[in-house]
């Protein structure tokens, strides 16, 4: 997939429009530090290794250890939901084939819902 979409260049335009929401998001920004760039580049780095590129993700971080390194943020449906728009927004834009799209797309939805680690409960009055 790497080299399908582009290579890096793809990812960079990719995450650069995910951020781009997110500084606007009222959902997400307050998950993230005041400066984006390390997150923006800790994510580059990460698709770029997941979707076949350089090893760079895991020879300056280890692991992803996506779950683990997600466990100190509130995720619940709602910053999950909010992730999703944004991430799925940028790769619409990104001009794919209807097929890499549909991968990637699917990837995204799987992994932001397995980073859930809040419980919402239900508001509904009790009898």
């Amino acid at each position: 997939m790497y080299e399908r979409v582009g290579g890096d260049a793809f990812f960079r335009v990719l995450v650069d429009r995910f951020y781009t929401g997110v500084e606007a998001d009222p959902v997400l920004r307050p998950l993230y530090p005041d400066d984006l760039e390390g997150p923006k580049e800790h994510l580059r780095l990460f698709l770029v290794q997941y979707w076949g590129g350089p090893r760079a993700y895991q020879e300056q971080r280890g692991h992803p250890r996506l779950r683990m390194r997600h466990a100190p943020f509130a995720i619940g449906l709602g910053e999950r939901d909010a992730w999703l728009r944004l991430m799925l927004s940028a790769l619409s834009e990104a001009g794919l084939d209807e097929e890499d799209e549909a991968e990637m797309a699917e990837y995204f939805r799987s992994a932001a819902t397995q980073l859930i680690n809040r419980v919402e409960r239900s508001r509904a009055p009790r009898s």
